[in-house]
């Protein structure tokens, strides 16, 4: 895919906003990836909100409200391409199961990323929609996340990273896999220090590593 004068939307969490470089967040990657290839990208990250919906919403907490299927109409509907960027708050502030591939619920991971494909496709039929996995985390493999509940079975971030796999394959969308080639892993201490210091989000530098990912998964379409 040429990228200059391309429009591009992207979908997705607190790194898509840009959380870890200074407000308002100049250096998020999708604004790196449209100074190098002019290519005209909308934004539309919200930090703290999931792909899956949580059964009982907390009041006190309007993300819990902004899962992604509901912000897929604020996508430019002339975009030449859609990129959703999301699960780690799935796994980090899961308050949803897991799931099974059958499932078709907006309560489980698996269901809301098949009803999340559905709805973009719905809307982008004719147009290139891509996903990217997670990043690597700190807490990648802690099931004692925040807020999961203590009956839930157990599971580590790669598990969420399989299942958009496995949905993306069953809708033949692309997935780029920044969990495998990103170069960010903040167990890692040197890594941690220079690209993603608080473990989660990535700084100024690893943003850039991020824009050098997707425009060369992009340019690959």
């Amino acid at each position: 895919m040429e990228l200059n004068g391309k429009k591009l939307a992207f979908l997705g969490d607190s790194i898509t906003a840009g959380v870890g470089t200074p407000p308002p967040y100049e250096r998020v990657f999708w604004r790196v990836l449209a100074e190098r290839t002019g290519a005209v990208c909308q934004g539309d990250g919200q930090g703290g909100t999931r792909i899956a919906a949580t059964p009982v919403p907390n009041p006190n907490q309007i993300t819990d409200t902004w899962y992604f299927l509901t912000r897929v109409d604020n996508l430019d509907a002339d975009a030449d391409a859609v990129v959703v960027f999301g699960g780690t708050n799935d796994f980090g502030m899961a308050e949803v199961p897991l799931g099974s591939f059958d499932d078709r619920t907006l309560y489980t991971f698996y269901g809301a990323l098949h009803l999340l494909c559905l709805k973009l496709l719905e809307r982008f039929p004719t147009k290139t929609v891509v996903f990217i996995s997670p990043l690597h985390r700190v807490d990648e493999d802690n099931c004692e996340a925040q807020h999961r509940p203590t009956d839930r079975v157990p599971h580590r971030l790669a598990d969420y990273r399989r299942a958009i796999f496995e949905v993306m394959e069953y809708y033949a969308i692309p997935v780029l896999d920044l969990y495998a080639v990103s170069g960010i892993q903040p167990r890692v201490s040197v890594i941690r220090e220079r690209l993603m210091p608080d473990g989660v989000h990535p700084n100024e530098a690893g943003y850039a590593r991020l824009a050098d990912r997707v425009e060369g998964f992009l340019r690959s379409l």
